[in-house]
């Protein structure tokens, strides 16, 4: 079955960065696109980045110049740099997948990301 497995995510002081993947198992196919979301408490979950596997990427207005989300097709991994952190960036960070092979969809459990001031 395919899974993501999100990582990285911790505590850091605002200023700072932090890295985080997100690993696809079990998927014979590489995504067509990949995403990271995030959903603060009380908030809805929002775009962060998306690429595409054509390499195509997005970002909210947020975090431009600040992240940069990138592809690993070999690994299936997808991973967002996060530099400059600030507070207001604490959520917890969702990976996505859009497999069109499977007709599915597929979402991370989800890994906190807190920013301290």
């Amino acid at each position: 079955q395919v899974q993501l497995m999100e990582s990285g995510g911790g505590l850091v002081q605002a200023g700072g960065s932090l890295r985080l993947s997100c690993k696809v198992s079990g998927s014979g196919f590489v995504p067509n696109a990949m995403a990271w979301y995030r959903q603060a408490p009380g908030k809805q979950r929002d775009l962060v980045a998306k690429i595409t596997d054509g390499g195509t990427t997005n970002y909210a207005d947020s975090v431009k110049g600040r992240f940069t989300i990138s592809m690993d097709n070999v690994r299936n991994t997808v991973s967002l740099q996060m530099n400059s952190l600030k507070p207001e960036d604490t959520a917890v960070y969702y990976c996505y997948a859009d497999i069109r092979a499977y007709n599915s969809m597929y979402w991370g459990q989800g890994t906190q990301v807190t920013i301290s001031s």
